[in-house]
């Protein structure tokens, strides 16, 4: 394949656009209508290193900005997927799904979903139960949105399934393809032994934003991320010949996500499999990691009698 044109600043021939700075600043160069997908997990207000602690009501105002920005170069029939999980201030948690919520509707966006994002690791808490799952909100600006549910299904549970009585007997009562993976996604997040882990404390699978480009886009369409922390979102869609744009402040991250892209580029990038079951200490089936190979063909999940 040819090598991909990489550019810090929007050029709409690029394949990738990685920018080491503010999100807003870049944002001013993308026209009006340009990406398919936005798909973000800002931070979370919490101290991390790679963002300033604000109150509440300006972290906020500080995400509503970047929330206009995203919406004004997203396509009419495009999707913005904003994945958050909780504010914890004094030991009592606040949701920011539900306070984001209200934002988002205020520009008379439609949420399709509100995707639970399942995982069986994280910080153990003693004073109320451990928290296990994030959320991601699917917004979409109208009714007419791409959505490519043949291209992100599962495996069916009982795939030999068919029907006993009517006049479908003896049918399989299954889509042949498998079938939709719902609104509950049980995906490991990337810690310690993940083999996708880098430096980044909140690090995305690649897996969970594979779905969302799958699913959201078509080939050659545009994803972006404000937030974009070591390149998931990127690599995610240039494995699925999608374009992509990414922002992020800190140089150290940014440069990680640069070294990601040129592993997936010479096909060395080891990434968890979509196909990979989570794991079952009693399986003895053992899928191991692929290595990523840009403009793949994107793989359908078929049953035995295919």
């Amino acid at each position: 394949m040819a090598k991909l044109k990489i550019n810090e600043h929007f050029n709409p021939n690029s394949d990738l656009v990685l920018y080491n700075g503010d999100c807003l600043e870049l944002l001013k160069e993308i026209p009006n209508e340009t990406v398919k997908l936005v798909v973000t997990s800002p931070p979370y207000n919490i101290g991390k290193e790679y963002e300033k602690k604000l109150s509440i009501n300006d972290y906020l105002e500080s995400q509503k900005k970047v929330i206009d920005e995203s919406i004004r170069i997203t396509k009419s029939t495009g999707s913005i997927c904003w994945q958050v999980g909780n504010y914890v201030d004094n030991g009592e948690i606040i949701p920011l799904d539900i306070l984001l919520y209200p934002i988002f509707t205020s520009y008379k966006l439609k949420l399709r979903n509100r995707i639970v994002w399942h995982f069986g690791h994280g910080l153990h808490a003693s004073k109320r139960f451990s928290g296990r799952y994030e959320v991601i909100l699917w917004f979409t600006k109208n009714d007419d949105y791409t959505f490519n549910l043949d291209s992100v299904r599962i495996p069916q549970k009982y795939p030999q399934k068919k029907y006993f009585k009517g006049p479908k007997a003896g049918q399989f009562s299954c889509n042949p393809i498998g079938k939709n993976p719902g609104d509950i996604w049980d995906i490991p997040n990337v810690k310690s032994n993940h083999i996708e882990k880098t430096q980044h404390p909140a690090q995305f699978p690649v897996e969970l934003i594979e779905r969302l480009v799958l699913s959201l886009t078509n080939e050659d369409d545009w994803t972006f991320d404000p937030f974009m922390g070591v390149g998931t979102t990127q690599i995610a869609s240039i494995i699925h010949k999608r374009k992509s744009i990414g922002s992020e402040t800190v140089k150290d991250y940014y440069e990680t996500a640069l070294e990601r892209i040129k592993l997936a580029e010479s096909g060395k990038l080891l990434v968890r499999p979509m196909e990979r079951p989570v794991f079952n200490p009693d399986s003895k089936e053992y899928i191991p990691p692929k290595v990523v190979k840009l403009n793949s063909e994107p793989s359908l999940f078929r049953n035995q009698e295919d």
